[in-house]
């Protein structure tokens, strides 16, 4: 195991061919086990390593940029053709210029154990620390399957208890599927933390035009929602879903073994 984050991330480097998207260098040093951590956020560590060694070392540092959140080591002499751009990629330098820090798609609804202040859980990585979204404000989308059913916001009422809500009202038989788009942004430890919003019209137009595209996936647009800067979550699954399966699945076979009888 290497020593640090950045002896880990040229090792993933010198061992490909091809230079590597950030989130993909994070993934290829976690499932290799060149280096332990229990952040909830090693895809953003990654990115945030590699540009504060471009940017305070310069020509000092093993690392260059090749792509939009895409790298290789400077001996390498790889060509940007050959990396494979990743979507919802953050710049550390241009964090502060977001609204959307955080965004997960096409969430199932039957993953999630439903109360009053239900845990909704995501991940950066599938090997990272799991994050719970339930606190988060901002913008969700309900489907039924893909067809958007409902828009709504969660600012004075966070994401949990909204969704929550849309399991005893008149949208309960309507949606198994949702998207939220989140304005607080994630700390290493895994706790949601509100940024300053820094940004430009522009850059707000361009994220609120992203983030429909994003979301409601036109046919007419070329392009998938690139000025959508936050950072997808994959959605796990809450432990008491886990633990609901197994009594479940004990009571089954019971049932089983006394029709045996």
């Amino acid at each position: 195991m290497e020593k640090t984050w950045l002896d880990a991330i040229v090792r993933v480097l010198s061992e490909s061919e091809t230079a590597l998207h950030y989130a993909e260098i994070s993934d290829l040093i976690l499932s290799q086990g060149y280096y332990s951590t229990d952040g909830a956020t090693p895809a953003a560590t990654v990115n945030a390593q590699i540009a504060v060694s471009i940017k305070r070392k310069a020509e000092h540092s093993p690392f260059i940029r090749v792509g939009k959140g895409i790298f290789a080591l400077k001996n390498q002499n790889i060509p940007a053709t050959t990396a494979k751009q990743k979507p919802a990629e953050i710049e550390p330098d241009d964090a502060n210029t977001s609204i959307i820090h955080a965004f997960g798609m096409y969430w199932q609804r039957d993953l999630i154990d439903w109360k009053s202040e239900p845990k909704i859980f995501g991940k950066q990585q599938a090997l990272s620390t799991p994050v719970d979204f339930s606190k988060q404000k901002g913008i969700y989308i309900l489907y039924d399957h893909h067809t958007v059913v409902y828009v709504g916001r969660s600012i004075d009422r966070p994401l949990g208890k909204r969704l929550y809500e849309h399991t005893l009202d008149r949208l309960n038989s309507r949606w198994n599927r949702f998207s939220w788009f989140g304005l607080l942004d994630v700390s290493e430890n895994g706790d949601l933390r509100e940024s300053k919003l820094n940004t430009s019209m522009a850059a707000l137009v361009a994220t609120l035009e992203a983030l429909l595209i994003e979301a409601l996936e036109p046919p007419q647009n070329r392009k998938r929602g690139d000025d959508l800067s936050g950072v997808e979550y994959l959605q796990g699954t809450d432990p008491a879903m886990k633990e609901k399966e197994l009594q479940n699945t004990l009571r089954a076979i019971e049932q089983q073994m006394r029709g045996q009888r």
